[in-house]
């Protein structure tokens, strides 16, 4: 007999599923056995995804702040597994515009806010539910050349904790995916930094949804594509300073290209 799926005929969404992370998050939980709305500000690039997928899938673009409404209507009234995966790689310094900083924090941050004020009445109600923030190694540690992406995506993850310890309890399930690189268009984006810091140990987004796979599998809270994450983020913590002058180096590094 072949074992059912523990997603079967879930109801999920994915954000920013037009391409990489999200639309590999997408395919898998359709291969799961889940019906998935493919989010995408791009319509055309979410069509795409859900085309590629077929019947368990479902386009629904627009804002990833404003899609949750939308998205259960689609679904028939219930999502079990939601994916805050839209995300902006802001580059820029302490002196980045305004503008830069508040687009950072609006889709980093409180599109994950908005989405989970919607999502959790019904989710404790049923005493189910799983909240999947794709939130970046730099969420643990930080990535240089990048401070409104940086500064927001420990933000994400600092909400993601706290939807954590308020509500497992609860029957809510959350899980942060904290991957370095991805061979995708956000890492083409991050320019010569990326090449620098991220590129060498670049991996497939497809890698990504098998790490949360078997995370969610396990009940684990971070999910870690990199496990040598795990490692430079207890440096970080035990030995600060160490660890900031390790990072100092490798911005004067940059800054020498």
């Amino acid at each position: 007999m072949i074992p059912v799926s523990a997603y079967q005929d879930q109801r999920v969404v994915v954000t920013g599923a037009g391409g990489g992370i999200g639309a590999a998050l997408a395919h898998r939980f359709a291969d799961e056995g889940a019906t998935v709305v493919v989010n995408d500000l791009d319509a055309a690039r979410a069509a795409a995804v859900a085309g590629a997928i077929g019947a368990r899938a479902i386009p629904v673009p627009g804002d990833a702040s404003e899609v949750v409404a939308e998205a259960r209507e689609a679904l028939g009234g219930r999502i079990d597994v939601y994916c805050a995966n839209a995300g902006l790689a802001s580059g820029g310094d302490a002196f980045a515009d305004e503008a830069v900083w508040e687009a950072a924090w609006d889709t980093n941050v409180m599109a994950h806010v908005r989405a989970a004020r919607l999502l959790l009445p019904d989710w404790l109600e049923r005493e189910t539910g799983r909240f999947v923030s794709t939130v970046s190694a730099a969420g643990l540690l930080t990535m240089i050349g990048a401070a409104p992406y940086s500064v927001t995506k420990h933000g994400a993850l600092a909400f993601a904790e706290w939807l954590s310890l308020t509500y497992r309890h609860r029957g809510v399930q959350v899980h942060a995916i904290c991957p370095q690189g991805v061979r995708t268009d956000m890492l083409t984006a991050a320019g010569s930094a990326g090449e620098l810091v991220l590129a060498p140990t670049a991996i497939e987004p497809e890698a990504v949804a098998d790490a949360l796979f078997e995370g969610m599998e396990k009940g684990r809270f971070l999910i870690l594509p990199h496990p040598e994450v795990a490692d430079f983020y207890a440096a970080r913590a035990t030995e600060p300073d160490r660890w900031l002058s390790g990072m100092n180096h490798l911005q004067q590094k940059w800054e020498e290209q």
